[in-house]
């Protein structure tokens, strides 16, 4: 086993399924019905390609562990996720400004997983990217409608928007397992990624009316299984059923 190699998309997978999580605590209290479906939407497609990405680790694990097995009976110490996505989905304008920030990086890094060596990983990068550029486009959307909205959306938007901040700088670190990745053309070197983000965040807050908040501090820790207290709620809640019916399957 490469275990980088496996690390790499087990991170993917896990960011994927958390981020999925998360969105579904809206349904049934979306603001709005249409919105409610668009989030349940949204959510499916993330646990999908969460599927995909959990399968393939488990592959190339090599241990005999299924995707139920990695997202069901794993402790919080062995995900790998960043912790912006574990966050508490906090209000709507929490939510739509942590899924603008993440869907815009998802866009540049599946945009470039198109080209990877690794064929598998490529294949499933062309399958989010359709999913990844409707989800920024709908997120990009209320960050602009909830900042340059009322002054109460105005200021929802800012708050959330400084409260996440000083997590977004844990998206493009670089590691070992980066590193390696990168040498062997499977992934991009996140470093490359952060420009261009950091350009098209930039340039929808100004048009938002927003200010761009000031990064005080770097909060990071998740890929190496260091997590946030929220992280073991939203476990206790996911993994509940196969913990307390071990082998499951429906």
């Amino acid at each position: 086993m490469n275990k980088n190699h496996y690390r790499y998309v087990l991170r993917l997978g896990d960011n994927a399924l958390i981020l999925g999580q998360r969105m579904t605590e809206w349904c049934g209290h979306s603001p709005l019905l249409e919105e409610d479906i668009a989030m349940a939407n949204c959510a499916l497609d993330h646990v999908g390609r969460a599927r995909l990405l959990l399968s393939y680790a488990a592959e190339l694990e090599g241990e005999g562990r299924s995707e139920d097995d990695l997202a069901f009976v794993r402790s919080d110490r062995e995900f790998e996720n960043f912790l912006l996505c574990e966050l508490p989905i906090g209000d709507y304008a929490f939510t739509m400004a942590r899924q603008y920030l993440l869907d815009t990086y998802h866009y540049y890094l599946f945009t470039e997983l198109v080209s990877s060596s690794d064929e598998t990983l490529s294949a499933i990068a062309q399958k989010a990217i359709k999913e990844t550029t409707y989800h920024m486009d709908r997120s990009r959307d209320w960050v602009l409608r909830l900042g340059d909205g009322t002054e109460e959306s105005h200021e929802r938007m800012q708050v959330a928007l400084e409260g996440m901040w000083n997590y977004t700088e844990e998206l493009f670190e670089r590691d070992p397992v980066d590193v390696q990745m990168i040498a062997e053309a499977i992934g991009p070197d996140p470093e490359r990624l952060h420009s261009k983000w950091q350009a098209d965040i930039n340039a929808t807050i100004k048009k938002a009316t927003l200010r761009v908040p000031e990064k005080k501090w770097s909060l990071s820790g998740g890929r190496n299984g260091l997590h946030t207290e929220a992280m073991g709620h939203l476990l206790s809640e996911m993994q509940h059923l196969q913990r307390t019916y071990p082998g499951l399957s429906w």
